[in-house]
């Protein structure tokens, strides 16, 4: 059985025409918002318990020396997700703020 951390292009979700991204590809500092957790069994239970369910807005507020961990900031907490749990969550870009 061959393993991989990425997801094959026709499971990736699909939503309205807005550009879904991985977690993992989310940039320091962005809003976004959880779409999709594509995660089965325990991995996906796992991550809705921590409080990633669609719907709730993450911003990426910090990552290790070689980008992995990284830190994710929820409301009320922070944790920290490797990136092949980050590849499983899919989210949508904010628009970001003009001041």
């Amino acid at each position: 059985m061959r393993h991989t951390s990425f997801l094959p292009l026709e499971v990736i979700p699909k939503t309205k025409g807005l550009a879904m991204i991985s977690l993992r590809e989310l940039t320091m500092e962005r809003l976004a918002r959880v779409e999709a957790v594509k995660a089965d069994g325990e991995l996906g239970r796992r991550i809705r318990d921590m409080g990633i369910v669609p719907g709730v807005e993450v911003e990426v507020v910090g990552r290790a020396p070689l980008h992995d961990p990284v830190a994710l900031r929820l409301p009320g907490f922070t944790l920290s997700l490797r990136n092949r749990e980050a590849d499983h969550i899919f989210v949508t870009p904010l628009p970001e703020e003009t001041n």
